[in-house]
C-alpha cells in the first residue's frame, strides 16, 4: 500500500525509530526503490528540459508540494537507515548503488572468479565535459566498488588513497562496465585496483586506478559508527 499525494500527510514518529518486521522491511524497501526510480527521472527530466520559465516555477512549486509530504521521523546524521545491510551489504541511498537514490546510476554489482563487475550507464546529470560523465563521478563509481571488493573478501576497510588515470572520456547513456578486485594485503591494509570500460569493449580501458583501504580495529569501527551492530 502507498500513500497518494492527494492524502494528508502522516505525522509519524517525530523521537524514537520503530523496528520493523523481515516483511515490513521488504515493504520499505521496495518503496524506497520505487520512490528512487522516480526521483532519477525526475533529475534526468530537469537537467535536460528545455521548458519555459513559467513552466519550470510550476513545477518548482508542485516539487516542494510533494516533498512536503516526506513527514514524520528523520534519521540523523550518522544513523544507519534499517532498511541498510551494514557494512558489506545493500545501502538502498548509496549515491553510486543505491535503489533509492536520486543521483546514482545505480551501478549493479556482482561477484566474478576474481572481483567484482558494476553496471550501469551514466545519464546527463553525471555530465563533466558535453557527452562524456564528470571526471569525479569515475572516481566515485570506483571508490565504491573497490569498497564493495574489500567487504567481498572479508575485510571492509575505509578508503585511503586513490590514484586515478584517466585515459578516455566515459561515454554518457552508455552501458559501462566497472571492475575491481583485490590485489594484496598488508596487516589492516588492503590494496585494490579497477577500472572502467564500455561493455562493448570491456578491455579498452577508460578509467583505471589503485586503491589502499584500511579495515578499522573493532573499538574504531565503533567509533565511527555508533549505530553499527556489533558482532554476535
Amino acid at each position: 500500500m502507498h500513500t497518494s499525494l492527494t492524502d494528508p500527510p502522516s505525522t509519524g514518529n517525530a523521537t524514537e525509530p520503530t523496528h520493523a518486521t523481515a516483511e515490513e522491511l521488504e515493504h520499505q524497501k521496495a518503496a524506497i526503490t520505487r520512490l528512487g526510480h522516480e526521483l532519477r527521472a525526475l533529475v534526468e527530466a530537469t537537467v535536460r528540459t528545455a521548458a519555459s520559465p513559467d513552466t519550470l516555477h510550476r513545477v518548482a512549486d508542485g516539487v516542494r508540494h510533494v516533498t512536503g509530504h516526506l513527514t514524520g521521523r528523520r534519521r540523523s546524521r550518522g544513523e544507519i537507515p534499517e532498511a541498510d545491510e551494514f557494512p558489506a551489504g545493500a545501502r538502498m541511498y548509496s549515491p553510486v548503488t543505491g535503489a533509492g537514490s536520486p543521483l546514482a546510476p545505480p551501478v549493479q554489482v556482482t561477484p566474478t572468479a576474481d572481483g567484482l563487475v558494476g553496471h550501469c550507464s551514466l545519464g546527463i546529470a553525471h555530465e563533466g565535459p558535453p557527452g562524456y560523465g564528470h571526471g569525479g563521478m569515475s572516481a566515485m563509481l570506483l571508490d565504491e566498488l573497490m569498497g564493495h571488493a574489500c567487504a567481498a573478501a572479508g575485510t571492509p576497510g575505509l578508503t585511503v588513497s586513490l590514484q586515478m588515470r584517466y585515459h578516455r572520456p566515459v561515454p554518457l547513456e552508455t552501458p559501462l562496465r566497472i571492475f575491481a578486485r583485490v590485489t594484496g594485503t598488508d596487516d589492516r591494509k588492503i590494496f585494490v585496483s579497477g577500472s572502467i570500460a564500455t561493455q562493448t569493449d570491456p578491455d579498452a580501458n577508460l578509467v583505471t586506478s589503485d586503491g589502499v583501504f584500511i579495515a578499522p580495529d573493532p573499538h574504531r569501527a565503533r567509533t565511527l559508527f555508533p549505530g553499527m551492530q556489533a558482532d554476535p
